[in-house]
């Protein structure tokens, strides 16, 4: 791979880190003539793009050979059906979790959203434990105790917060907490389903994402017609696109961007990748939070969480004993 497709990867990487709450809530929340976009349309679009994109990297991987790319994929895919049959299950559970962002973000402020979403760290971790076997140290449980405490100050009800969520009823963001946090223990789960099996097997990423979008295209489509099939009657699939829907479905996650290029620093930058992230997850974070006009409690529990996804990923040189669930 050339050093130019690496560092172009890495570059819109940290745009789509930076961008994706703020383009998402904006998306979400922007007053328009119209009916607003479905965000179930969206997840089947962002599925769609994404089996185009990895197709296009498999058919790179094949010396651009229409014969050799139509022979990877049957042999890959249609002459091992029970391998792809085991994609089934974290596919339906990334379909329900990015839903679940859309409705998150269209019933909190992007700051609370932020804040509260770094909980798949928690749960990516304990999944880790149970089905991985993994060991982890006494930074990382000492962060993931940290990390709970941090979210825990963040929805800590305060007098302050009504002049800054005044838009949002307590019924709104109720169900966005709900939504964040279904979110958090279905990316958790997805994703150790989903490095387990990579481990099991030897096909390639983009084959497996290629199996991951074409059953979380069905899951979404059955999302859009059970919930959304009234106004998808009315006003078609396509109704309140614009440029910016566009660019969030490009973008967001389980998009082309996210799966493709955070694949490809993940191979080739390794630990960088890791650390780039969560420099600018945590900018992220205190980006709005200042934006937030932050009281007390909530600049404290966001303080926590940004202390929290830092010691997770401390690995001290001397390596100590580590202590196993």
């Amino acid at each position: 791979m050339s050093t130019n497709l690496k560092y172009l990867s890495l570059g819109i990487l940290v745009f789509q880190t930076t961008s994706l709450v703020l383009t998402m809530r904006y998306s979400r929340t922007l007053k328009e003539e119209g009916p607003r976009y479905l965000s179930s349309t969206a997840v089947v679009v962002a599925e769609f793009l994404k089996i185009m994109a990895c197709i296009l990297l498999v058919y790179k991987d094949s010396k651009c050979n229409l014969r050799a790319l139509n022979r990877v994929l049957h042999d890959e895919i249609l002459n091992k059906p029970m391998e792809t049959l085991k994609l089934a299950i974290p596919s339906g559970i990334y379909t329900l979790q990015n839903n679940l962002l859309y409705v998150a973000l269209s019933n909190l402020d992007a700051a609370t959203y932020q804040v509260t979403y770094q909980l798949k760290i928690l749960t990516t971790a304990l999944f880790s434990v149970s089905m991985l076997s993994k060991k982890l140290g006494v930074y990382q449980w000492l962060s993931l105790v940290i990390l709970m405490t941090g979210v825990a100050f963040v929805q800590w009800p305060s007098d302050s917060q009504s002049t800054t969520t005044k838009e949002l009823s307590a019924g709104s963001q109720f169900v966005g907490l709900i939504a964040v946090l279904i979110a958090c223990f279905s990316s958790g789960f997805a994703g150790v389903y989903f490095e387990k099996i990579l481990k099991e097997t030897k096909q390639s990423v983009w084959i497996r994402n290629i199996q991951l979008g074409f059953f979380g295209s069905i899951f979404g489509l059955m999302g859009v017609y059970i919930y959304d099939g009234e106004l998808l009657s009315k006003n078609g699939f396509f109704q309140g696109y614009n440029k910016l829907t566009w660019i969030v479905c490009s973008t967001g996650t389980g998009g082309p961007c996210d799966c493709c290029c955070y694949k490809i620093c993940r191979q080739y930058f390794k630990r960088i990748c890791n650390v780039i992230v969560n420099y600018i997850v945590n900018l992220d974070l205190l980006f709005l939070a200042a934006r937030f006009i932050p009281f007390s409690v909530f600049f404290f529990g966001a303080i926590l969480v940004i202390a929290a996804t830092f010691l997770y990923g401390y690995d001290p040189k001397p390596a100590g004993n580590p202590i196993k669930a």
